[in-house]
């Protein structure tokens, strides 16, 4: 299988590409080799993503945690599967509850919905894991009993985000020791995390759903004003669904369907369709002026239509037909740039994982507390952080993500895949709430259209439309595009030291003749390892 791939490293990189057989890339270098000892071991990718997931709660506890939710898109060997593995909000999440509110709750347990992370791991792993669930723990357990030295990028952020959590209950007993939040180097022990991972190994996820983990979280929800019940956790079940799909430059883009942010990228993506791509450079301020016009209209549109379907009788698929991409595509001025509404096309908060093994299995997986530490929760002698997923909900009233019972919210979090001819071509991902979609955007045109390896794709600068007309970007962007794309009306903004937080962290394993090549994003800790 040869392949037209660009093995030339243009930008500056922190990272080398990976060509091996078998393949991990995640931002936390622990949690690589978690993986990587899975794979060594005889397991496949499914048990490779799911160990470095899990020890991620430990080792990356900035970005998820037991409390999290989480998304798959998985390539068995044969087909594309895809897990949703959000949770609703409690059942006693009333409008009524939030009716002297303007805006969801961030923090404590008010802003917490239903965590789906656990179930997803044993429901991948049951269904397509080799290994005993159990022995995909076993990294994570002696990290967290042992303890692990922080990773520069995890102890900056930690750092930096601990003002909005040091109130909340749990929160300081188990993440800020010494009073402070631990330092690049010195090692960080989590006891009471390990004995809860050992006893979800032991006992699979009924023990944190209906168990003695299900009985602490409900304690301690009830003592701070939670609405959670035990038949909240005890019903959850993750979701098998099917992908939704674009295609783009002879290939298929995959990605959750709603309630996350992933049509946005399949959106985009079908707008610049539109536009001879090829006869750009990428580097190029015409080509990144068409890109974030595009992206503005996909996420006008998202913000409009996109929520839990179960909930909405709008089909959001109707946001992917050509005809109406083409519409909204023929709104772009390649000179200048605009702002954009939604359009009517029925008119009339991460740790992102993948890992590929060489019986062709290819796994992206990404787990989330959604901000940081999400709601700041710790539970009492578990470990257990929560996320804060209710944010995704509005408390405008007729809005598609309306504040309901027992339903899904708006979900950033997302994992990428893109096949060709019905082959798996590439698993990947780039954290960072908003960034997500902008990001995937980015890796799919570097590596699709433009053929560059997925090192170099994930080193090139990178932009993020924020609001209006304001855009952020990378200082590494050249002063000469810059003040082009300003002289065509973006407000932009160039980033002096926060691209580590603003501008994501990218894993990207692409599928070669033989195995695998993959980058890791030196945007973060992490790396690809591989053998």
């Amino acid at each position: 299988m040869h392949k037209q791939i660009d093995y030339s490293f243009p930008y500056p990189s922190r990272r080398p590409l990976v060509c091996a057989e078998n393949v991990v890339a995640t931002s936390q270098p622990l949690a690589a080799q978690a993986g990587l000892h899975m794979l060594q071991q005889g397991g496949n990718a499914v048990d490779a993503a799911l160990a470095a997931a899990i020890a991620a709660t430990v080792v990356e506890p900035t970005g998820c945690g037991l409390g999290g939710d989480a998304f798959a898109l998985f390539w068995d060997g044969q087909a594309m599967q895809c897990l949703n593995g959000s949770g609703p909000s409690p059942q006693a999440w009333t409008p009524e509850v939030f009716s002297h509110l303007q805006r969801m709750p961030s923090r404590g347990w008010l802003s917490v919905t239903v965590p789906g992370v656990v179930a997803s791991w044993e429901a991948l792993s049951q269904k397509y894991g080799s290994l005993p669930f159990a022995a995909l723990f076993q990294p994570a357990i002696t990290y967290a009993r042992q303890g692990f030295l922080v990773s520069p990028t995890i102890a900056e952020l930690w750092q930096k985000i601990i003002p909005k959590y040091a109130d909340q209950p749990g929160f300081a007993d188990y993440f800020l020791p010494q009073g402070r939040a631990p330092r690049a180097g010195e090692q960080f022990v989590n006891p009471d995390l390990a004995d809860s991972l050992a006893l979800i190994a032991k006992e699979g996820a009924a023990v944190f759903y209906e168990g003695i983990l299900a009985d602490k979280m409900l304690a301690h929800s009830d003592q701070h004003g939670g609405l959670l019940r035990k038949t909240d956790l005890a019903n959850y079940q993750p979701e098998w669904l099917h992908s939704i799909v674009q295609g783009f430059a002879g290939y298929e883009v995959h990605q959750v369907p709603p309630n996350t942010q992933g049509i946005a990228v399949l959106i985009a993506l079908g707008i610049l369709k539109n536009f001879e791509l090829e006869s750009y450079d990428p580097d190029s301020p015409a080509f990144i002026h068409l890109c974030i016009e595009a992206m503005k209209l996909a996420f006008a549109d998202t913000a409009a239509y996109v929520a839990d379907p179960a909930f909405t009788d709008f089909d959001s698929e109707a946001l992917l037909s050509a005809e109406y991409l083409a519409y909204r595509a023929s709104l772009i001025d390649p000179q200048q740039a605009n702002e954009y509404t939604a359009g009517a096309p029925n008119a009339g908060g991460t740790v992102y994982v993948c890992a590929a093994d060489s019986r062709g299995q290819m796994v992206s997986f990404i787990q989330s507390n959604y901000e940081g530490f999400g709601s700041g929760i710790v539970v009492p002698d578990t470990g257990i952080s929560m996320q804060n997923r209710g944010m995704g909900f509005s408390l405008e009233q007729g809005h598609p993500n309306y504040i309901d019972s027992g339903k899904r919210p708006f979900h950033t979090i997302i994992p990428g895949f893109v096949t060709q001819d019905n082959q798996p071509e590439l698993a990947f991902g780039v954290m960072g709430g908003p960034m997500q979609a902008q990001g995937h955007v980015q890796m799919v045109l570097r590596v699709c259209t433009f053929k560059q390896n997925p090192q170099t794709a994930i080193d090139a600068p990178r932009w993020q439309f924020q609001h209006g007309k304001r855009v952020l970007v990378e200082a590494s962007m050249s002063e000469q595009v810059v003040r082009t794309l300003k002289s065509l009306g973006h407000d932009i903004h160039r980033d002096e030291g926060e691209a580590v937080f603003s501008f994501g962290g990218a894993q990207l394993i692409q599928r070669v003749a033989g195995g695998y090549i993959a980058g890791s994003d030196g945007r973060k800790d992490g790396l690809a390892v591989g053998f």
